[in-house]
């Protein structure tokens, strides 16, 4: 991201201009949805609460101080958002029944994983392995922690470094490096696993 381009248009979204905010839909709608799908496991979820990120963007623009953070303060408020939402499906066994409904292999995906990540349209051949490959993956960030989901939700879709993780994590950088390492490794290990009873059969 362009740091001048973003420091403008931030000043103008402190100005209430609404072409500014439309940039900033635009600049990081796709990361956003990306993450917070994954941390949620439902579209209409990561549907809802990016619209609810930037409503809160819109409200609390005026309070944030550039300096080269917006990114890390941007996804801080996805991520509290998503898991509040988390701890509310949690709280209801309707929802609890939906978290492992097949997905659209449209939607954005995990990062070493590009066979179900940004920018793929599958052809005819590839939409069912895909959509296999989605819920596959869709589970296995389920089986995480919480911490470490979120360190490689964060690295992949936000795109910050290890040390503004750890920072918007209030953690030390060897706690969100060994988190995301631990995470990765148990995402291939279930990846390349046998389906579980939750898979497609």
């Amino acid at each position: 991201m362009d740091q001048a381009w973003l420091a403008d248009v931030i000043e103008r979204a402190q100005r209430r201009e609404p072409a500014a905010f439309e940039a900033l839909i635009e600049a990081y709608s796709h990361r956003l949805y990306g993450f917070l799908y994954r941390l949620t496991g439902h579209r209409d979820d990561a549907d809802d609460l990016l619209q609810e990120v930037f409503v809160r963007v819109v409200r609390m623009i005026d309070k944030y101080e550039h300096g080269g953070r917006f990114e890390p303060w941007l996804f801080r408020i996805a991520m509290n958002l998503a898991r509040d939402r988390v701890r509310r499906a949690r709280a209801s066994p309707v929802r609890l029944l939906e978290e492992h409904a097949s997905s659209d292999p449209g939607d954005r995906g995990g990062d070493w994983l590009d066979q179900v990540g940004p920018d793929r349209t599958p052809g005819p051949d590839e939409a069912i392995e895909l959509a296999d490959q989605v819920d596959r993956l869709q589970q296995a960030l389920g089986k995480l922690g919480q911490a470490e989901r979120e360190v490689v939700m964060l690295r992949h879709f936000s795109g910050m470094s290890f040390n503004e993780i750890a920072e918007l994590m209030d953690t030390p950088l060897g706690t969100a490096l060994t988190r995301a390492h631990r995470g990765l490794k148990r995402l291939r290990q279930i990846m390349e696993g046998p389906l579980d009873d939750g898979g497609r059969s």
